[in-house]
């Protein structure tokens, strides 16, 4: 034993190794050897002070600031009920926005389907002039002849398709 005073012994009780390189811990200012230096290795009583987390909201990716005393779970809870972009119920970016122009059909898609003859959008069920009562006719020649026979006193029969379009925008 020629350096006596050389190093430290390790401060778990199930262990006092002679550690030449001891590590003091930052929370409780014991030293510890490399097995015990970690808060979890010896259990350090104050841990809690040092281990500071920041939570992440699951749903839009944000660091959410917790205040000392706040539990973090209900403070994640309320940023995802009040403040979080991404929240399912109010996303901004709707992936379905071309709603059907057919009355009572209240489908949307993500594509426009417009009708070649009445120029309605229309979703995938409504989308053939059969099956959403087409205005416009079945055909070039039979809207040629509709045109034709109009009264001139008569409205377009797109002037609905047109309501309907404008009804949405205010909405």
């Amino acid at each position: 034993m020629e350096f006596p005073d050389l190093g430290k012994h390790c401060s778990e009780p199930t262990c006092k190794q002679l550690d030449f390189l001891p590590i003091t811990c930052d929370a409780c200012k014991k030293d510890f050897c490399k097995d015990h230096f970690s808060y979890v290795g010896h259990r350090c009583p104050f841990a809690f002070t040092k281990d500071v987390q920041v939570p992440v909201c699951p749903l839009c990716n944000v660091p959410i600031p917790v205040k000392k005393g706040e539990i973090a779970d209900v403070v994640v809870g309320e940023h995802m009920d009040r403040d979080c972009a991404s929240h399912p119920g109010r996303n901004r970016n709707k992936v379905f926005t071309y709603r059907c122009s057919k009355e009572g059909c209240r489908k949307e898609e993500m594509l426009q389907l417009p009708c070649a003859q009445c120029h309605g959008n229309f979703c995938i069920q409504h989308r053939h002039p059969l099956d959403h009562s087409c205005q416009a006719g079945s055909g070039s020649a039979s809207r040629g002849r509709a045109s034709a026979s109009r009264a001139p006193d008569q409205k377009p029969r797109g002037i609905g398709w047109l309501a309907q379009q404008l009804r949405r925008t205010v909405k």
